[in-house]
């Protein structure tokens, strides 16, 4: 039966009553237990803008999580908003599964002149949305170049909760109640800055890990099958803002080309200019056979793109395929942000920024031993929170403390400072904010981040 009008009754916001803990109650009833940043974060966002977020009962909040790395330009920059709204009235539309547009066309050719050699060599694969997804199609694709199925991934790696994906990721929570994880997985040891996997540290750990990879490779009797694919991320993030050193990165490299095993690198939380380089791995001057992106690419809405060596694109029509890969608005917002992070200059203002401030919490550190270690590219850094009161190993390294960096991330959030937690059991704090973020901004960080010591009762010396 037709009517002559259709009625939507919707919920207003406003008929609630404006505070954080109704707006929290109501998504504990409506959401599932897998909700997490409610957990640590209690607030409901009324408006965002820049480096800020204000809750519904109007307090400010300096964000310095920006979408896990998400909005490189911090939230709703005017010339985003302006690339959505100009999609909007353009009669383009919003969905378009892999049919092309001018739109899309320009956003591939802008992409491809960012990647290594200005992309000669690689073309883009578009995926569903999320870097999960353009992390499975990087797997299947190395398997069916190389006719290989096995896989090298590191500890303390993060690539994402789909099937594959997390059985390439380190963190063991996640696949505790997941039975048959993706086969033939071989983990790895990455270099740690602060607590050497190996127990050595220094130059001489990041030499004996080179070498361990490199005979694992090599050695006919390792017990491990030559893989298709090694896979990593040049920082880690979630794993705790672990930088790869360069030599150790050029030695993978090196031994894959050498082998015929492609290198995937995941970018999808270092990529764009958030370590001082527009990708990660260009601080050790390589060229990754497929680069996984996500987050940032899409400007604050989701994308995720493959780039590909041409010479590795051996996809059959149809055999990755993902409902929501043309994205329209996504693709300019990525457009807007990606020209504003080259023509900018972004990169460079945000490696200084990022010496500038690991030096001040360096200072932060001498007066504040439970800062036991700080680490990072650009404005992608991390602060390990440690026991200075135990015995130390015999690097010198102090226990671990998760508790307390989940404390400190609790009084920061109650001093009006967002961060989120990383790394072992969670005792690493960690940076990612807008790369816009300005220095009188990273001030006001240093000053929140202190008060937050202080409040959780932790004294100068």
């Amino acid at each position: 039966m037709m009517t002559d009008k259709v009625r939507i009754d919707t919920l207003s916001a406003n008929s609630l009553p404006q505070s954080n803990d109704t707006f929290l109650a109501r998504q504990a009833e409506f959401e599932s237990n897998v909700r997490s940043y409610p957990r640590k974060l209690p607030l409901a966002i009324a408006k965002a803008q820049g480096v800020w977020i204000t809750d519904v009962e109007n307090n400010q909040y300096l964000d310095c999580l920006a979408g896990a790395g998400t909005l490189a330009l911090g939230h709703n920059h005017p010339e985003v908003l302006q690339s959505i709204q100009s999609v909007i009235t353009s009669g383009l539309p919003l969905h378009t599964l892999d049919l092309t547009t001018p739109l899309k066309d320009e956003f591939s050719s802008y992409l491809l002149s960012l990647l290594p050699g200005q992309g000669k060599e690689y073309c883009l694969q578009f995926t569903g949305p999320s870097g999960a997804d353009a992390v499975e199609a990087a797997l299947k694709l190395a398997k069916k170049v190389t006719g290989r199925s096995s896989v090298i991934s590191f500890s303390g790696g993060y690539h994402g909760m789909t099937h594959g994906a997390l059985s390439v990721t380190g963190n063991l929570s996640p696949k505790e109640a997941v039975s048959n994880m993706m086969a033939e997985v071989q983990f790895m040891p990455y270099p740690h800055q602060y607590r050497c996997p190996l127990g050595i540290g220094g130059e001489a750990g990041v030499k004996a890990l080179t070498y361990y990879f490199e005979n694992l490779i090599n050695d006919v009797e390792s017990g491990v099958r030559k893989p298709a694919a090694v896979i990593l991320e040049a920082v880690q993030g979630e794993g705790g803002v672990n930088p790869a050193p360069v030599e150790w990165l050029q030695r993978i490299r090196k031994v894959t080309q050498e082998h015929g095993i492609l290198l995937i690198i995941d970018e999808v939380q270092a990529g764009f200019a958030r370590t001082g380089k527009l990708f990660a791995f260009e601080h050790a001057g390589i060229e990754p056979d497929i680069i996984v992106m996500s987050k940032a690419v899409g400007g604050g809405l989701p994308l995720a793109v493959l780039g590909i060596k041409k010479q590795f694109d051996a996809w059959a029509p149809g055999h990755h395929t993902g409902t929501f890969r043309g994205n329209q608005l996504a693709m300019a917002t990525g457009l807007t942000t990606l020209k504003i992070l080259k023509d900018d200059k972004i990169a460079d203002k945000v490696a200084a920024q990022g010496e500038w401030l690991k030096g001040k919490l360096a200072d932060l550190q001498k007066r504040y031993p439970v800062i036991g270690h700080v680490r990072g590219l650009g404005l992608m850094i991390g602060i390990e929170i440690v026991k200075p009161n135990e015995a130390q190993d015999h690097m010198g390294c102090y226990p671990a403390d998760g508790e307390l960096s989940a404390l400190l991330q609790k009084k920061c959030f109650e001093n009006g400072l967002i961060l989120e937690r990383g790394g072992r059991n969670g005792c690493v704090l960690r940076l990612l904010p807008s790369l816009l973020i300005t220095n009188a901004e990273l001030e006001i960080f240093l000053d929140k981040f202190e008060n937050a010591l202080l409040g959780a009762g932790i004294k100068p010396v």
